[in-house]
């Protein structure tokens, strides 16, 4: 069984952290199911579910979770979850369209506590939570090969109110675009690996002699952040 990188790790900490609860655990794109695996055994979880759409990791998965309390199924990401069966979801390793996709594709069954870790755009994840109803509830930088985003969303009580952008307090009193670009805790927090992250790239982006309009908004951002840091 393949030890977690920290990029999985980082995921697994944000994950029933009091471990006081029975809480069944969903991962789709689990790969080989060593997340599940770890949750398991640190019991962290009561019971674990792996969904593979692909033959490959199916079988890696079935594997890894034999003789543990957890099931692989095959399908396309919650088409084989029922609504309330899962406590809680994972995604990670995925381009942030693809997870947004797997997440409105079946909205009655994703659980009220999510933890999402895109390759890219995760912006794109933080978008999803505010308009579907999630607040911000931790985000890390997980410093493996890349700087992955680990996002942890949680489902808003709603008192009287829309539960969406202007009531997530982790937005509030900070630059909304750059928030949702880098995140708003991300910022808050300002690690100094994660500033010298945004000046190295701050320069790449100034170097190059064109640049995109994405690329364009993106230094802009970064500027203005780095204007603003302490």
């Amino acid at each position: 069984m393949p030890k977690l990188d920290i990029r999985l790790k980082t995921v697994a900490s944000l994950i029933n952290p009091g471990g006081d609860a029975p809480v069944t655990h969903g991962d789709i794109g689990s790969d080989h199911g060593g997340l599940l695996v770890s949750l398991l055994r640190d019991k962290r979880i009561a019971r674990g579910i792996a969904v593979e759409n692909k033959p490959q990791p199916y079988e890696n998965s079935c594997q890894a979770l034999t003789a543990l309390n957890a099931e692989v199924r095959f399908g396309d990401g919650l088409a084989v979850i029922e609504p309330g069966e899962l406590s809680s979801l994972s995604i990670c390793g995925m381009g942030a369209e693809s997870i947004v996709k797997i997440l409105e594709a079946f909205p009655d069954r994703v659980p009220d506590h999510v933890i999402l870790q895109p390759n890219r755009q995760h912006e794109l994840v933080r978008q999803w939570g505010l308009r579907s109803g999630f607040h911000l509830h931790e985000e890390q930088i997980a410093w493996g090969h890349w700087p992955y985003a680990v996002i942890s969303l949680q489902r808003a009580e709603i008192a009287g109110g829309d539960a969406g952008e202007a009531n997530d307090p982790a937005y509030a009193d900070i630059d909304h675009q750059a928030a949702i670009l880098f995140g708003p805790l991300i910022l808050k927090r300002w690690d100094p690996k994660f500033a010298a992250r945004l000046r190295e790239e701050a320069a790449y982006l100034r170097g190059l002699k064109q640049l995109s309009g994405d690329y364009k908004h993106r230094l802009q951002q970064i500027q203005k952040v780095l204007a603003a840091s302490p």
